[in-house]
């Protein structure tokens, strides 16, 4: 569960062009009922005003380096209105931004790159009915039944081919993913939970032949956070036992959670099960204050259920990504370790957690 705010948004795209944002009214709703198709509903949907296409992993190097890192593409739809009166190839009808970062596990250190640019002249842009998002040289797309992720720079580089061992797993009921009470808060939202991945990583300008598990989220909708809305925290975890389970919590700026929050708990053999809110129990047992914010550092999720608690530890604390070149959000997204217990029995596991609104946004240097 990971969307993008309006506040967020305008100021991207006021970095690039003074151009007017429409009204998610105009866009499409996310609505219950829609028929996803695969492969095709990896690729893109312009109908909603703002999609993205969510990359985490961990790797284990020949040399028994460990790292994590995370690939994501933005995309944010301008007023259609206002591109249909421009024909011009180079007139801005979206905005694509992508994050990439890897995590040195060992080293305990972390390193994050971020871009910013228009569909025009092939600099950026995603295909429709396949998977293909590019910014530059920064890229996801199909081949055959597997996914490459290429991404580079400043030391950092990733070239990966992910291999989906389960299906996708549609989130929340009659597909559609809830984020709030009102109409239209909502999204299309599923995941590639279990991706055996295998490649090369750059750290340090150093190349490793690598190999491990990646997630890959996809979501599009045309909603924005509520008023009392404030931030989220968003939990994907990848089991030993053949099991995944995402969570997802938003944060209300009254301290309560949102009711709509909840999660999905996926079986070894790919089915899905629908998590309410009540049905998930997340402790926050440490703190860990960074350049912008104070985040959680250290968690206990119990989910009866699924009969499993486990505890969650970053890899590394420092994982903050302070993205003053593109999106000016500052946030926590980072390589955890899982153990617990599941069924009576202990278990171990590698996830991601993403922390949102922990942090002001970042004032643009002139």
């Amino acid at each position: 569960m990971r969307w993008i705010t309006g506040v967020s948004c305008a100021l991207w795209a006021l970095q690039i062009a003074p151009v007017e944002l429409t009204a998610a009214t105009e866009f499409r709703t996310a609505l219950p009922g829609y028929p996803y198709r695969f492969p095709f509903d990896h690729g893109s949907h312009d109908d909603f005003q703002t999609e993205w296409w969510y990359y985490t992993g961990h790797l284990r190097a020949d040399d028994g380096r460990t790292f994590g890192y995370q690939l994501t593409f933005f995309r944010r739809a301008v007023a259609r209105e206002t591109a249909s009166k421009n024909p011009s190839r180079w007139h801005l009808r979206h905005l694509y931004f992508a994050h990439f970062a890897v995590t040195d596990e060992a080293g305990r250190r972390f390193q994050f790159m971020e871009k910013i640019s228009r569909a025009g002249i092939h600099k950026a842009g995603a295909a429709t009915g396949r998977l293909a998002v590019w910014i530059d040289d920064w890229r996801a797309e199909a081949d055959g039944d597997s996914q490459v992720l290429h991404a580079q720079g400043e030391g950092i580089a990733i070239r990966l081919r992910l291999t989906p061992e389960k299906p996708p797993v549609i989130h929340g009921t009659a597909g559609v993913s809830r984020k709030g009470e009102g109409p239209g808060e909502s999204s299309h939202y599923y995941s590639v939970t279990r991706l055996r991945t295998e490649g090369t990583l750059t750290f340090e300008e150093k190349s490793r032949t690598v190999s491990g598990l990646s997630w890959m989220d996809h979501e599009f909708g045309s909603n924005q956070l509520g008023a009392s809305q404030i931030g989220w925290d968003w939990f994907s975890l990848q089991l030993t036992d053949a099991t995944e389970l995402m969570v997802y919590r938003i944060r209300r700026s009254d301290g309560t959670i949102e009711p709509a929050s909840g999660g999905t708990w996926i079986r070894p053999d790919g089915s899905a099960v629908p998590l309410a809110r009540a049905a998930i129990a997340v402790e926050e047992l440490d703190l860990s204050p960074q350049s912008r914010g104070r985040y959680p550092a250290r968690w206990r999720l119990t989910v009866p259920y699924a009969r499993l608690s486990v505890e969650i530890v970053p890899t590394v604390p420092q994982q903050e990504l302070l993205t003053r070149r593109s999106t000016q959000v500052t946030y926590w997204e980072g390589s955890v370790t899982v153990t617990g217990e599941r069924a009576g029995r202990p278990v171990t596991g590698l996830g991601y957690v993403e922390l949102t609104g922990y942090a002001a946004p970042l004032r643009r240097r002139l």
